[in-house]
């Protein structure tokens, strides 16, 4: 039986998270995007500096999976500025989640939900939201059975392509 263990982030992790960010989301979307927009994206958004200055952040939480020392999958939590369109105080936002493609359907994607609604709560969020793209049906199906419910969108750029995300939004203090 697979044991899946759900840890914060430690400096020392930053290489191989970044490692394992930069291939989920090229697994992820890499077929609907152009190799230059996927490339100006993880250049932008990954590496082991970029990782290590996220999980320095006081306003931002790194949770990875793990099982047996290997990384399965990370959420990234940031309390910021909601958009508009999620209505209540105390907005948390689930940045990222993403889980190794291997670990897809092995229940780690639901214990780094768990996770990161227990961080919103420990943290005293009262929502939590997120951006979801729209092309992205087995994510937002994932979101809805954890209780999310369309609230808006908003522009995520992938590269030099503006992409419209949904923007999903739960209590915080909801059953899951």
């Amino acid at each position: 039986m697979t044991v899946i263990q759900i840890r914060t982030a430690r400096p020392d992790d930053a290489r191989q998270l970044a490692d394992l960010a930069e291939a989920t989301f090229r697994d992820t979307f890499g077929a609907a995007n152009t190799a230059q927009d996927m490339d100006l994206h993880c250049r932008a958004s990954y590496g082991e500096a970029i990782q290590a200055a996220e999980i320095a952040r006081p306003d931002m939480l790194t949770l990875l999976g793990e099982e047996d020392g290997r990384l399965t999958g990370f959420a990234q939590l940031r309390w910021a500025d909601a958009p508009a369109c999620v209505a209540g105080a105390a907005a948390g936002e689930i940045q990222r989640l993403y889980v190794a493609r291997e670990w897809h359907g092995k229940g780690v994607a639901q214990a780094l939900m768990h996770a990161c609604l227990e961080a919103m709560r420990a943290r005293g969020s009262e929502v939590v939201w997120l951006g979801v793209w729209e092309r992205n049906p087995r994510a937002i199906a994932f979101y809805r059975k954890f209780g999310f419910a369309h609230v808006g969108e908003h522009v995520f750029a992938v590269g030099s392509d503006p992409q419209r995300d949904i923007v999903m939004a739960r209590p915080v203090s909801a059953s899951p």
